[in-house]
């Protein structure tokens, strides 16, 4: 699929979809609990459904018949597994989850698969840890990557992990509170703290018993359960960072819906940004008005917040100086090399930039319309988007069904406040 698009204005009111960090955190506990949940507003997308699917095959019975509630009915723990190879599409989050939950098999072994990209990405770090926490992972081609084949069980101990990406960690976290003795986690590296916070603020709704020491050493207490639960599911700051960045740079006076400022979400942080960088923006509880006015380039250090590099890159296009994203070369290892790609496609619209081993240089720059490649990235589609639409003859971006991964509805919502953009298969 393409998808055109030419010079918009952004005006209205849009209210952002949920989470999709918060959706496969809730599928996963609750399939580990006791008991029905209710998931309340859930994202739908392929990434959350991926999630969905990975646990139906771990034994729990999730009812998504209903798109406004989804109810789960856990496994207390006991979980159970077919033949069947588990494919996780291309939600990274939802492999690296599940694989910490198939290491708590009693029996079985579940085999694990994904798309092209989820085959390419690195998962060494986490299976190695749970070897030594007494569970059978392995990489079928010994490459360290998918297919997988996870057999337990996780009995606790002491381990190591360095947290390239945050969802190894949280993997951890997730699970071994259901391993039968207690669990030591060193955290020699960690990446994408905030992602950590939000596994740790639903621990301490679920009552799970743990230690933190400074997000160096956790201690996770064994034998626990978790019980069944109520949640909404919080609106996302990663999908609100494209209609910010767009605030930013066209033609807008936008008012965005539903932004809980309390929630963990690092990439909130974008609204702070941009206001450094002179975008005017004001904030009345959970709705944010931003208009467009000239900004500036600064550093940002962009390890907490690696999604939304894509879309940040093309906002420092439009600001004067140099914008410098740093300290993100986990970026390299997300669905598409994201620092090579947005500097080959931004490259190609015209822009002065410049690669860096952790991150993007970006000089004021003057864009030119173009034809552009998506590389199967849902954030790079959407955010050469956002290039596009400053620019009064169309662009064409390719492999645009990406942006079903987590945001199926993009293109609505933005037309819906005066983006001119459509998608042709």
């Amino acid at each position: 699929m393409k998808l055109y698009v030419k010079q918009s204005s952004l005006k209205g009111r849009v209210a952002i979809p949920g989470s999709k960090s918060h959706t496969i955190r809730c599928v996963a506990i609750a399939s580990l609990a006791h008991g029905v949940s209710e998931i309340v507003s859930p994202l739908i997308s392929s990434d959350a459904l991926s999630a969905v699917t990975c646990y139906r095959a771990l034994g729990a019975t999730i009812d998504t018949s209903d798109e406004s509630v989804w109810k789960v009915t856990g496994t207390g723990g006991e979980l159970s597994v077919s033949d069947a190879m588990i494919d996780v599409g291309n939600s990274g989050t939802t492999l690296r989850f599940a694989v910490g939950s198939a290491a708590l098999l009693k029996e079985g072994t579940a085999n694990f698969t994904g798309d092209h990209q989820i085959c390419s990405r690195p998962i060494s770090p986490l299976l190695t840890s749970l070897n030594g926490l007494g569970a059978n992972c392995k990489s079928v081609h010994n490459n360290g990557m998918a297919p997988l084949e996870i057999s337990g069980t996780i009995t606790g101990g002491k381990t190591s992990i360095e947290a390239i990406t945050s969802q190894y960690l949280s993997s951890l976290l997730i699970n071994t509170p259901l391993a039968p003795n207690d669990t030591e986690i060193a955290v020699p590296l960690l990446n994408e703290k905030p992602y950590v916070e939000i596994t740790l603020d639903y621990l301490d709704q679920a009552g799970i018993v743990y230690e933190n020491h400074d997000f160096k050493t956790f201690m996770v207490k064994g034998g626990q359960q978790y019980k069944s639960f109520k949640r909404r599911v919080a609106a996302d700051f990663s999908s609100a960072t494209f209609f910010l960045c767009g605030g930013a740079i066209l033609d807008s006076n936008l008012v965005i819906e539903g932004l809980d400022f309390n929630d963990t979400q690092g990439d909130k942080a974008v609204v702070e940004i941009l206001r450094q960088m002179g975008a005017d923006i004001v904030i009345n509880g959970q709705e944010l008005l931003i208009k467009r006015v000239d900004l500036t380039g600064i550093d940002i250090d962009m390890n907490a917040i690696p999604d939304a590099l894509p879309a940040l890159a093309v906002v420092g296009c439009f600001a004067k100086g140099t914008t410098r994203l740093l300290n993100v070369a986990q970026a390299r290892l997300k669905e598409t090399d994201r620092i090579s790609v947005m500097c080959k496609e931004l490259t190609a619209m015209g822009a002065n930039i410049e690669e860096l081993e952790d991150g993007l240089v970006i000089h004021q720059s003057q864009l030119n319309s173009a034809t552009l490649g998506g590389h199967h990235d849902h954030r790079i589609v959407m955010a050469l988007s956002l290039a596009a639409m400053t620019l009064k003859e169309e662009s064409v971006i390719d492999t645009a069904e990406a942006m079903d991964i987590t945001f199926p509805n993009y293109v609505k919502l933005m037309n819906a406040v005066g983006g001119n953009m459509h998608v042709v298969e």
